[in-house]
Formats: C-alpha cells, structure tokens, sequence
C-alpha cells in the first residue's frame, strides 16, 4: 500500500525546470532510497515532497490526500504527519538532548501534559540506544550520536513517514553501518516508513526496499536492489556496479 502517491510531477526554481514528468510510489513499511548524482535534483525533490519547495506541476498525495501546497492549513497537517532527519541533524547547541527531541511536542501539542512528554521523549531516546544521554548537549556527543538524536525527534510525533536527507554524510563507515542497521530495526520492529536521499552504495545495499535513480530530469531506475545486476541500462551499471559506460 503507497503511502505517498506522485504523479506528474515538475520540481524546479521559478521558470528553471530541474525534475520532469515524476510518477511514483512509497510504500508503507518500506525503506525508498532516491539517488543520483551531486546536482541531480534528489535534495530538491525532497524539499518539494516535505512543503519547502512548491511543486512548478503535479501532485503529491499523502496517505490518499492529496496537497495543497499553497495552502497553510495543508502544509500545517503535513508537518504534523511527517518527520525529517536534516543532514546536519539540525539539533539546537543550547539545549539538552532531552530538550531537543521534546521540542516538537512542544510546537504541536502544547497541551500534552509533563509526564506525557517525558514518557514519550524517553521511548524514543530508548528506540536509538541514548537513554543514557538525555542530559548532554549536542556538542558533546559524537557525529553518529547527534544523528541518532535527529532521528529520535523525527519520530516523536509518531509520524506516517520519515525523510533522511544524506544520513551517513560525515560518518566513518562503522558509524555509518549502525545507523543503516538502526534504520532497519525501526522499519522491522515498528514499521517505520523511511524516504532516504543519499548516494553511499554501501548504505543502500544494506537498506534499500526501493530504489529511485534520478538523471536527466526524470526517474532512470525504480526497483529493488536485486534487480540492478539485471538492469541493462549502461549508466545503471556504471553507477552501482562500477563497470564502465560505453
């Protein structure tokens, strides 16, 4: 079952058209991986599925909705339903990591009560490994630390899905590997649905269920990972399988 339907899609800036004529599907419960390379438009196409970039043609559905991007009330419901891991983590320096991941009940449900916001802000410090560490700040933990914590407050709000803009960018590769491992127990353990941009191959054959490649405009590839070495689009080959275009 799609939880996000696209369908004619066109992402750009004003009159510049960088994405054409998209038509896709993430499905619930699964981990879709978009890449390409560096100036493809796969941030862009990001920005314009979470409301910071207004589509130039189409249509974006959530959970069989489809969204208003010109309108607030819209793009508030979709906020409230989706979570983001920014590739920097985007975590606040002046407050505890406690403080951090509450910070979006506080914006949203500010009529929760204490104990409700401490209960649920523990869970998700429980769910990546930080229970320990609710009151340090994000200087000073580590990079893979501050990207679990990102992830945490992504998911506080029980979100129908989550974006993961580069999550492995500036991590050693062990580092990298325990968070496509996290990714995958959060997706296996508790149905999380994760749309993950990146364009390390190592993390997208450990966590890919779909994988979206993006070049000259438009959708290249959309399949499973196992059907790569089948592909017998040259660029395909190239790109994953490291065998020289002709």
């Amino acid at each position: 079952m799609e939880i996000i339907r696209v369908r004619g899609l066109d992402v750009g800036y004003g009159t510049t058209v960088i994405l054409r004529g998209l038509d896709f599907d993430v499905l619930k419960g699964r981990i879709t991986v978009i890449v390409g390379e560096s100036g493809s438009g796969k941030s862009s196409l990001m920005k314009t599925m979470i409301g910071l970039l207004p589509p130039l043609r189409g249509e974006v559905s959530l959970a069989g909705e489809r969204i208003d991007f010109s309108s607030e009330r819209d793009l508030h419901k979709l906020y409230r339903r989706i979570g983001v891991l920014y590739q920097t983590g985007a975590l606040l320096n002046s407050l505890t990591l406690f403080e951090n991941i509450a910070l979006p009940i506080r914006m949203h449900h500010r009529d929760w009560p204490r104990e409700k916001t401490a209960g649920r802000v523990r869970d998700m410090l429980e769910r990546v490994g930080l229970h320990e560490h609710d009151d340090k700040y994000p200087f000073e933990l580590s990079g893979g630390m501050r990207k679990r914590a990102a992830l945490a407050r992504a998911m506080v709000l029980d979100p129908d899905l989550i974006f993961c803009d580069e999550p492995s960018s500036g991590l050693d590769p062990i580092t990298s590997s325990g968070l496509d491992e996290l990714l995958n127990e959060l997706r296996t353990a508790h149905g999380v649905t994760f749309v993950v941009v990146t364009h390390e191959l190592r993390s997208i054959a450990r966590i890919a269920d779909q994988i979206l490649v993006i070049r000259d405009e438009a959708i290249l590839f959309a399949g499973e990972y196992a059907d790569i070495p089948a592909c017998p689009d040259p660029y395909i080959q190239a790109f994953f399988l490291r065998k020289a275009e002709p």
